[in-house]
């Protein structure tokens, strides 16, 4: 490290604060009286508690602490690596010392193994046990980890594990923002017993005291606790490349007066690295050589910075001491492109004697790893990485691959872990070090710039509590790289909890068996979401009452003494509001005409959509479902190549048919290579009019006849009522009009953001309200308004908890996989869970070919779906997921016994992924099997399950 680094450095560290969080602005008298508060609370409890520990609680830590043996509920709302966790630990001494159980859940099942096994190390293996859905241990032991959503069907199945329950820790409760899961969340809070207290554990969030205010709603007293300073104060930089004059290496982003710990709002920017990066971004002209010396044509270049290669991060941060280090890179190939780029240069980060012990660690975790699947999963490639002290940490990996990854990790011997942002959540891997390759990344359908949120996520893994004296956030540079902007990430810690919860038909049907349907909407309108709607809606209320004061002003000043002006603009408002109507009516014929030639399209029709001036053509290549008002939304593949829907509003221009063309019935418009043929095809038809059969056509319009306004006489009505009007005779009667206008639109706003108001009022029980009718037209209940009875068909809707309830539910009870054997139920399950992380998946071979048993019973279930969907829209309830054939091959091999090498080879799955949706399935199959009426499909399922928990799959994480 060069001598001026280490100089800052030893400058920030005498710079970094040490005063305990929740005291730290109180002058002396108040830290005296806070102190002398603290020593009147009788804690006996806590006393005990704090014996078992080396070190000095937090004040935060104490304030949550002193809450709970109090009798109160706790939220705790604290940045990454601040402890938390200690909070949640003393609620199971609690239980443990009064005769209560606890359980402590988190939001997956990693983080559920990692809990596990610190509190065995704490109490040991006969008082902790673990239930994650697919382990259990102990589950009945005093102290219980588990999922989230493991308690929550405890809680619908009234599971006798939860008597003498006297505390639930929900560890990272910010989960329940998540859009997928985090309903989960708040059935739990809201359903749980009021004598139990709930510790709430969650990074901090800008709105931790309404999180607060609502969980006193429900729970009863709940105290808030929020710590907003790391206990390890943070440093941010920028890693910019060598170049020229520029030495590169890491930069501090701050300047040297700001104090990183609180650089404020707009802190300034180090000068040093705004020079480089100005220098880098200089715009520069080079003369053409192929011209002569004195042309004046030059060619204007822009010298765009790059940051240094993954190796060179790698070797600075190593120079720098600033390992160990995670780098976030957010693609799953990305993090093993870095991997092996860092291990083709040479890279060892160890010594021989941490390579051997990370080498007997890795081999005994994977001992039960079939040799012949050690080439499929790469193991050596990953343990030569290992050893030499780098590692991926991804989704795709194999589990006992990421979970031997974070224990080398936290044992220190492996010191760079090349990471998606899954290990943000939740996974206890601090590091000295958090680096960010980019500032984007990929949410599925486009990349986006990351929150602050996810930032302050991101870099809170920097800086190791009772190890490193300061953490440190890197960002790698790169064209686009704004300074000013990456100050607003790291200076912006918090961000917004914002509820995600909406009424499934699995929590309707259980709501309604265990509280009866009013009841269940009293329930459902206690949720933070619409804690959260109704606070909004106290907003609106605000702007309605200013919106009042704004029109009676207005009112005020359009006074008239001819008579009531008011009544005149409303006539002069229903005459505009007439005259537009005859006007859109005038276009009613054409837009019928338009319906009509949609109607009269088939497959292979060609069409023209003309545009202004220019033409667009295409074929068509199904004819599509008829909307109704809106007539067919034909699929077309056009000019370009693009498979696209046409709609009436693509044909403000017209529409005519031109032709059409040969499209064969097999033609598959998302394999590339089948559009690509046919896209030639129409090329030439249209230039050249090859393989085009003519059509007969009919001139566009018709022959229709426009409404008229000099002939309407309910207009002619209106405009003898406003000439009548006493006020048209006003000689101010403009300048009354003028503020008549703004009346008028402001009264139009009004009116608007009533609606406003009232949709949001109770809006979780009019979802609820819509997706009970649905649950009535299938079947699942019975009966009429607040008097609805659960049937037994949803009984067994109320067991089955994946993704696609409804219709995995509809399937067993139509009875379309009876007929089906172990590994073809298996694959007919898979095409329900399963979502591919991509949209141009090839078709997939289906086992048995087309007229086999399995797909046969695929396209049963793609017409339930369909149907299903197309109620769901009619009460508009958001669709059940798309069906996914995937994994139906893959799926379908290994449950026949099928090698791991065969089942990977000809798909584009990872071993991890393919793990992960194999115990997704087991979920699903285990509920099948537990639900359904058909004893062929029962014994099919339990067979799969035995066929499925094998090998990979099988593999412990315990």
């Amino acid at each position: 490290m060069s001598p001026k680094r280490s100089r800052v450095r030893e400058t920030k560290r005498a710079q970094a604060r040490t005063t305990p969080a929740s005291t730290e602005d109180l002058s002396p008298a108040e830290k005296y009286a806070h102190y002398k508060k603290r020593q009147t609370v009788s804690t006996p409890h806590l006393t005990d508690f704090q014996k078992t520990f080396d070190f000095e609680l937090d004040d935060f830590q104490i304030d949550g602490c002193v809450a709970l043996e109090q009798g109160h509920g706790v939220l705790v709302a604290a940045p990454t690596g601040a402890g938390k966790t200690i909070i949640g630990e003393f609620a199971t001494h609690l239980a443990l010392a009064t005769g209560k159980k606890a359980f402590y859940t988190t939001p997956i099942k990693a983080l559920s193994n990692q809990k596990y096994a610190d509190l065995v190390h704490r109490y040991g293996p006969d008082r902790v046990g673990l239930l994650t859905g697919d382990t259990t241990i102990n589950g009945e032991a005093p102290i219980v980890v588990m999922t989230t959503e493991v308690l929550r069907n405890m809680l619908y199945a009234g599971s006798t594990t939860l008597d003498d329950l006297g505390y639930v820790i929900m560890d990272e409760v910010h989960y329940l923002a998540d859009r997928f899961r985090g309903a989960v969340w708040e059935e739990v809070i809201i359903h749980l017993n009021h004598n139990i207290k709930v510790v709430s554990l969650s990074a901090t969030v800008s709105n931790a005291e309404e999180f607060g205010d609502w969980l006193s709603t429900v729970r009863g007293n709940t105290t808030v606790v929020v710590s907003e300073t790391r206990p390890v104060p943070l440093w941010q930089h920028v890693i910019v490349q060598g170049k020229g004059d520029n030495p590169g290496g890491i930069l501090d982003l701050y300047a040297h007066t700001v104090d990183p710990t609180n650089p404020g709002t707009t802190p300034p920017i180090n000068p040093d690295l705004l020079n480089i990066m100005r220098r880098g971004n200089d715009t520069f002209t080079r003369r053409n050589p192929r011209r002569g010396p004195h042309d004046r044509r030059h060619s204007t270049q822009r010298n765009t910075r790059r940051g240094p290669p993954r190796y060179a991060v790698i070797n600075e941060l190593k120079d720098a001491d600033l390992l160990p280090a995670i780098c976030f890179i957010f693609s799953r190939a990305g993090c093993d492109a870095a991997v092996a780029q860092c291990l083709a240069t040479g890279i060892n980060l160890t010594s021989e004697t941490e390579a051997e012990r990370i080498r007997t660690i890795a081999e005994t975790r994977c001992a039960s790893i079939p040799p012949e699947d050690l080439n499929v999963l790469g193991f050596w490639s990953w343990l030569d990485g290992l050893t030499r002290g780098v590692a991926a940490h991804h989704a795709g990996m194999l589990p006992l691959f990421k979970e031997t990854v974070e224990d080398l990790f936290s044992q220190g011997l492996v010191k760079v872990v090349f990471a998606t942002e899954t290990l943000a959540l939740g996974i206890n891997m601090p590091a000295r070090t958090a680096v960010l390759e980019k500032l984007v990344k990929w949410d599925g359908t486009q990349h986006v710039d990351i929150t602050p949120g996810e930032y302050t996520q991101f870099t809170g893994r920097a800086g190791r509590r009772g190890i490193d004296v300061e953490g440190h956030a890197v960002v790698v540079d790169h064209p686009g790289l704004d300074p000013m902007a990456l100050a607003g990430l790291a200076s912006k810690r918090l961000y917004p909890l914002k509820s995600s919860f909406s009424p499934t038909y699995n929590m309707s049907i259980n709501l309604i068996n265990q509280y009866g349907r009013a009841k269940a909407r009293e329930i459902l309108e206690s949720s933070f979401a619409q804690f959260q709607a109704d606070r909004g809606v106290v907003d609106l209320a605000r702007r309605a009452a200013h919106n009042r004061e704004a029109l009676a002003g207005y009112e005020t000043a359009m006074h008239c003494e001819r008579g009531n002006f008011i009544d005149y603009m409303k006539v002069r408002r229903a005459i505009s509001q007439r005259e537009k109507e005859l006007s859109s009516r005038s276009c009613g014929a054409h837009r019928q005409e338009l319906i009509s030639r949609l109607s009269r399209l088939r497959r292979g029709h060609v069409i023209d959509i003309p545009s202004g001036r220019s033409h667009s053509y295409a074929v068509v290549i199904d004819r599509g479902k008829d909307t109704g008002t809106e007539g067919p939304r034909p699929l077309v593949l056009t000019e370009q190549g693009k498979v696209r829907t046409v709609t009436i509003a693509d044909l403000a221009h017209g529409l005519e048919t031109v032709g059409s063309l040969r499209v064969s019935g097999s033609f598959n418009p998302r394999k590339p290579r089948e559009r690509a043929e046919l896209t030639h095809v129409l090329r030439n038809a249209v230039r050249s009019g090859d393989g085009l059969t003519q059509l007969p056509t009919a001139p566009y319009g018709g022959s229709t006849k426009k409404s008229s306004a000099h002939s309407d006489e309910r207009l002619h009505a209106m405009r003898r009522e406003l000439k009548d009007h006493p006020c048209h005779s006003c000689p101010d009667r403009e300048d009354h009009a003028r503020w008549g206008e703004r009346w008028l639109k402001l009264d139009k706003d009004q009116d608007a953001l009533l609606v406003r108001i009232n949709s949001r009022t109770g809006s979780i029980s009019k979802t609820f309200d819509r997706v009970c009718a649905v649950l009535r037209e299938l079947d699942y209940v019975s009966g009429e308004g607040e008097d609805l009875a659960i049937t037994s068909q949803g009984r067994a809707l109320g067991r089955i908890y994946a993704e696609n309830d409804l219709l995995i539910s509809q399937a067993l009870h139509t009875g379309i996989w009876d007929g089906l054997d172990a590994p073809q139920l298996a694959a007919a399950v898979s095409a329900v869970v399963y979502q591919s992380r991509r949209d141009d998946a090839p078709d997939p071979h289906i086992p048995g070919g087309p007229a086999g048993t399995l797909n046969t019973a695929l396209n049963e279930t793609i017409r339930l779906w369909s149907t299903l969907t197309d109620i769901e829209d009619d009460y508009r309830i958001r669709e059940t997921g798309d069906l996914d054939f995937g994994l139906v091959e893959a799926m379908h091999k290994w449950t026949r016994g099928r090698s791991l090498d065969s089942v990977l080879k000809d798909s584009d799955l990872t071993a991890g992924d393919f793990v992960r949706w194999s115990k997704q399935i087991l979920d699903a199959l285990d509920q099948i099997a537990e639900v359904s009426d058909s004893h062929k499909v029962v014994r099919s399922a339990r067979q799969a399950i035995d066929a499925i928990k094998r090998g990979v799959v099988a593999y412990s994480s315990i």
